[in-house]
């Protein structure tokens, strides 16, 4: 790489890392901000709460990886210990809970077509990943953020969202055989992965969360109190059993409760099957051919999804519900290049940002860099002591249970989406989410119509724009 593209780079994650700077530590010298940053962007806001929070993505990570590991022999030990270290730096890096998630056209292809394998999988994440990094380092994927209207973002993240959503009810209702990506039977009522099993796991998380963060602070009623002492008792034991039943770590327990139900479910299994030490890490041998079927069949599908959903997406939710933080396209986009760019090479799974699991997160408490930090330690430590091994708890996990994780996620994505203040930023945003659920070409698709409608509800108002940049954006 050459000095002026190096140093441009590292002038770029520098100015990002210095946005989130306290106001009385811009004023000191240069190394301190940045590693003062970097340490401060990793603390707890509340223990708990991050640790909750980090459980918050696992329903979307834990199936993708468990469906490539059984069908492709995705090396799951490198693949865990990668993407803790990505984990931990993107959370030093943006001091928010920046998820690190598979990324899904590309699996979704791998699993639909045995000639798909690892070499091609790879082939597809580093292709993908080289073209957000030059998108980023040119500036150009912020030249895209400008330009986007909201109300196409907000379809697609509607749209993924409800996929996220059914995905989960699909995930709650039927029985999976995630090897071969498909639904089978009926789930029992009863059972360790039963279907009341998960009923009770989305109730739990219904009481104690309710619908979001905000529900639970403004939570429960107030009791009018006229200076009777039996009444002000009343209320104080019912204001205590709140803030302890509000403060549960719902999806942590949930998460910790499907760990032994995996354990009860095939004790033997689980026993035998661990091998202590990581995988061997090598470089994944690719052909050319790989390069050409991982080129077209994965990189052409996958590339709309991750600047729109990966970058565009994010990096508008992440403004939503961290205020007070600056998130530019450009860094995300280069993050997730970067990130590729080494893992792939050595086996590790493609992945990327992704709205939902920024939603899922936050929807479990997740503040601050040290919920994905939590969470990349954990990866790391298990990648490291269990290596690939690690898949039979994994496959034992109750679906059921996962089922219910991703779809508050999913819910938590859709419900970013209320904020269109018109019936035509409205029509827009539910036309992309259309044809984004339910045609072939999916977010691109959805994307092209959303451009269309959009430029053409704008010509019918053409006299009353003051500006022809006032024909193409909102914002």
């Amino acid at each position: 790489m050459e000095p002026q593209a190096s140093q441009q780079i590292s002038q770029n994650l520098n100015q990002e890392v210095l946005k989130n700077l306290p106001p009385e530590s811009k004023h000191q010298k240069f190394p301190y901000n940045i590693w003062g940053t970097l340490i401060g962007n990793l603390s707890f806001r509340s223990k708990w709460a991050e640790l909750n929070g980090a459980m918050g993505d696992l329903g979307t990570f834990i199936p993708i990886v468990l469906a490539l590991t059984l069908a492709k022999n995705l090396d799951l030990g490198t693949t865990l210990i990668f993407t803790g270290v990505y984990n931990i730096v993107t959370g030093a890096i943006y001091g928010v809970p920046m998820p690190v998630q598979p990324m899904k056209s590309i699996a979704a292809v791998a699993i639909a077509n045995p000639d798909f394998g690892i070499p091609e999988i790879m082939a597809a994440g580093i292709c993908t990943a080289g073209i957000l990094f030059v998108l980023g380092v040119t500036q150009l994927m912020q030249l895209v953020y400008v330009l986007i209207p909201l109300s196409i973002v907000r379809g697609i993240q509607l749209s993924q969202g409800l996929a996220f959503a059914m995905a989960a009810v699909k995930y709650v209702r039927k029985e999976q055989d995630f090897s071969k990506s498909k639904s089978m039977g009926n789930r029992p009522w009863l059972g360790l992965d039963g279907f009341l099993l998960a009923i009770i796991c989305g109730c739990f998380i219904i009481l104690v969360n309710g619908a979001g963060r905000e529900d639970v602070e403004n939570g429960g009623c107030d009791i009018e109190s006229n200076g009777d002492s039996e009444v002000q008792s009343v209320r104080s034991r019912s204001e205590g059993f709140r803030r302890v039943l509000y403060s549960l770590p719902t999806a942590f327990m949930i998460f910790l409760l499907g760990l032994i139900l995996a354990i009860i479910r095939g004790p033997k299994e689980v026993i035998k099957g661990f091998k202590f030490g990581p995988s061997p890490i090598h470089v994944i041998n690719t052909p050319k051919e790989s390069w050409k079927q991982g080129f077209i069949k994965g990189t052409i599908p996958q590339l709309p999804l991750s600047i729109l959903n990966s970058v565009i997406a994010v990096c508008k939710l992440a403004a939503d519900l961290f205020p007070g933080k600056d998130f530019s396209a450009t860094s995300l986009s280069m993050t997730v290049g970067m990130m590729n760019l080494v893992g792939c090479w050595f086996g590790a799974m493609p992945t990327c940002h992704g709205a939902g699991g920024l939603a899922g997160q936050y929807k479990f408490g997740g503040r601050s860099g040290g919920c994905v930090a939590l969470l990349g330690m954990s990866k790391l430590v298990i990648g490291i002591v269990l290596g690939s091994s690690i898949v039979k708890i994994l496959d034992l996990f109750p679906v059921g249970v996962l089922g219910v994780l991703l779809l508050f996620a999913g819910l938590e994505l859709a419900i970013a989406c209320r904020d269109m203040n018109t019936k035509s930023q409205t029509f827009v945003m539910l036309l992309v989410t259309a044809v984004s659920s339910v045609a072939s070409g999916g977010a691109s698709l959805g994307f092209l119509c959303g451009i269309v409608a959009h430029f053409l509800l704008k010509l019918r108002i053409l006299d009353k724009l003051q500006s022809f940049p006032a024909l193409w954006m909102e914002r």
